[in-house]
């Protein structure tokens, strides 16, 4: 596990961003913009920084060192007069401005798009909030969790004789920022063009864009007067779709919704005769006999070992493969050979894992540059008054 050594420019070289914001959509939004080569400075409050620095495991800030790398961490009270106008010169500089902040409270710190304007006219303000900036829960605290809740997905998520599922891990948080990375990159571009430059502002809540990524949910229940039911691991869309156990009690996914990969399915389970029933011949049919679709499909892989169920998979060229977990990974040809994880120093002078950079330019993944930062560790580079 080691890191490419590109020391190409990256996209975002030069641009500069300062991030207000806490824990995790934020944090991801100017994680993504770091990596590719954005100046990220992280403003943490004293003594205790941001929270995601508490987020520990075995004594150690796993979710930090995993969203920060690449990133730089400046010390301020905000509450100051020096905090104040320390925060002043730095969105002076700035291209980006990130905040999570319950709506308004950027007003109260006096930043409003007005007085933005007369900072820095070419800023683009990223605003994160849990229901956006206006409307009838506007004020109110909007956490993950809460938004898994009431977008439908968790409604969606899990088996339908059991209680809803809530993911575990920051959905809402995460989607939204790579919506709002997203969005900024639009903007920047745009700012850049234009010879009468003015704040702009954008308004991301984590509702919107998990409700947006959950599919045509209102267009179904509009025509169908029905709202689908959980169905665990299938899919309300096309069979078989599932996770079945083998033989040493470990897992794989398939999904064989082509006719051609269900045909070399069916032929390979030793059961072809199950093309011509009319309980499995479209989509729909399919779907309202799953359980006996699933049970041939099991009884098969139930007799196999998870190596000879992969081995029998690969020979046919069906879709499925091993339900993985992290100790699984960690040794997966794939995450090795890709280069996957990136081994990071932590302050007690060990490393740790994290994720490499999830994407490649013209053949070169870009390296990390710097590990996640202590709390203040740029204080001396950045600020004005100390």
């Amino acid at each position: 596990m080691h890191e490419s050594n590109s020391t190409s420019a990256l996209p975002l070289d030069g641009v500069i961003v300062v991030d207000l914001s806490r824990l995790v959509s934020g944090n991801m939004l100017t994680h993504v913009l770091a990596d590719l080569g954005a100046t990220v400075i992280k403003i943490e409050p004293p003594r205790k920084g941001d929270e995601l620095r508490a987020w520990q495991r075995e004594g150690v800030s796993t979710y930090w060192a995993a969203y920060s790398r690449n990133k730089e961490s400046v010390e301020l009270d905000l509450r100051s007069a020096e905090g104040k106008e320390n925060l002043h010169v730095l969105i002076k500089k700035a291209d980006i401005l990130v905040e999570n902040f319950r709506p308004g409270t950027l007003e109260r710190m006096g930043l409003t798009r007005e007085f933005l304007q007369t900072l820095n006219s070419r800023l683009i303000a990223v605003r994160i909030s849990g229901w956006g900036q206006t409307g009838p829960f506007a004020d109110k605290g909007g956490f993950g969790s809460l938004i898994e809740a009431m977008s439908g997905f968790a409604a969606m998520n899990g088996f339908a004789d059991r209680p809803p599922v809530l993911p575990p891990f920051a959905m809402a948080d995460n989607v939204a920022g790579l919506y709002g990375a997203v969005v900024a990159l639009a903007l920047l571009s745009e700012q850049r063009s234009v010879s009468e430059p003015k704040v702009r502002e954008i308004d991301l809540s984590l509702f919107e864009p998990l409700f947006s990524v959950l599919g045509p949910q209102a267009a179904e229940f509009k025509l169908s007067g029905k709202v689908v039911p959980r169905s665990g691991s299938r899919s309300p869309t096309h069979a078989p779709r599932n996770v079945y156990q083998t033989l040493d009690n470990r897992w794989v996914a398939l999904s064989a919704g082509m006719e051609g990969t269900l045909a070399r399915l069916l032929d390979g389970i030793g059961h072809p005769e199950a093309l011509s029933d009319p309980r499995f011949a479209s989509h729909e049919a399919r779907l309202q006999n799953i359980d006996a679709l699933d049970s041939l499909i099991q009884n098969h892989i139930g007799s196999l070992t998870l190596k000879q169920a992969l081995d029998f998979f690969a020979d046919r060229d069906i879709t499925a493969g091993p339900v993985c977990d992290i100790s699984d990974l960690l040794k997966h040809p794939y995450v090795t050979e890709r280069e996957l994880l990136v081994e990071q120093p932590i302050p007690d002078g060990r490393s740790i894992p994290v994720h490499a950079v999830p994407f490649k330019i013209d053949g070169v993944r870009p390296s990390i540059r710097r590990p996640a930062p202590s709390l203040g560790q740029d204080n001396e580079q950045w600020l004005v008054i100390k």
